[in-house]
């Protein structure tokens, strides 16, 4: 296809997610209420004001006259974008596909079959968690104070744990993907595992938006455990490959051929028949051609 053409299919498809985008994003918004009841339940809530002394509980509240409307809007699109998010990842495959190699796409298939569930289980925990983790953080008001939390802010918050959980669960999935393109070997990655244990902590650390030790330790004690699947899977990888090769030729490699010229036979006579006995011939040809 010509560059035009590509440009006309790429904007049909994305003019496509966007309707789709769109449709679920006003269909959630007569639901805004229920999804933010949801993505608020992990704070423990005070009855009334009497009851918000200290750090036992907290008060969900709109700091501004906008803040309604605009979480509203948050909410709402939040939810189109995953709800949608079949249709516009079809879209985008549709529109990538056909330039991949057959080996590219069964790659592809393989990790979009595991980046999705590994990215909700992680974000499963996130909010699993989250109850911990805010009660940590209200405990540490001091008696006579109470916590007066914009639900906005409490939105961010939970959705930002989420985030950050799924995204953390892809990365033993990126290194398997790396040794099985041949970039990373299992041995190098068995090799850094100390430096990755210290620096999973690290990033577990800060890049939770708690500053409890709860999340630090959920979100990497199953990436560390993770990362060690990969380092298994990849030395299985690495003597399957080592077996293939050795037994023959991989699927991408040219064999190699003989050129070398051979001596050519000589030619045999052409013989007449009888038919053709009594025309004039040159060399056993009716004609000289």
């Amino acid at each position: 296809m010509p560059l035009v053409e590509h440009l006309r299919e790429l904007r049909n498809r994305l003019a496509k997610s966007v309707v789709v985008i769109v449709l679920v994003m006003i269909v959630a918004a007569f639901y805004s209420e229920q999804l933010m009841q949801f993505l608020a339940e992990p704070v423990p809530k005070c009855e009334d004001l009497a009851n918000s002394d200290g750090g036992n509980c907290a008060i969900v509240s709109f700091n501004t006259l906008t803040s309604p409307f605009t979480t509203t809007i948050k909410v709402s699109l939040m939810a189109g974008l995953v709800a949608s998010s079949p249709v516009w990842l079809y879209q985008l495959w549709a529109f990538v596909a056909p330039g991949l190699h057959k080996h590219e796409k069964k790659y592809t298939y393989a990790f979009v079959s595991a980046a999705v569930p590994l990215f909700a289980g992680g974000a499963y925990l996130a909010y699993v968690i989250l109850p911990v983790s805010v009660k940590v953080l209200l405990s540490l008001t001091p008696g006579g104070s109470a916590n007066i939390l914009s639900l906005d802010e409490v939105l961010d918050f939970t959705i930002r744990m989420v985030l950050i959980f799924g995204l953390a669960f892809e990365l033993p999935l990126l290194l398997i993907m790396l040794n099985m393109v041949g970039i990373v070997s299992g041995r190098r990655m068995a090799g850094w595992w100390r430096g990755v244990v210290m620096g999973v902590f690290v990033f577990g650390a800060v890049a939770t938006p708690t500053t409890d030790p709860v999340g630090m330790i959920a979100l990497s004690g199953p990436i560390i455990l993770l990362y060690f699947a990969a380092v298994a899977f990849s030395l299985l990888n690495d003597k399957r490959r080592a077996r293939k090769e050795s037994a023959g030729l991989d699927d991408d490699e040219a064999s190699e051929l003989d050129l070398t010229p051979e001596a050519v036979e000589p030619v045999e006579p052409v013989t007449a028949l009888p038919e053709q006995a009594t025309r004039d011939r040159v060399n056993g040809y009716d004609d000289v051609t």
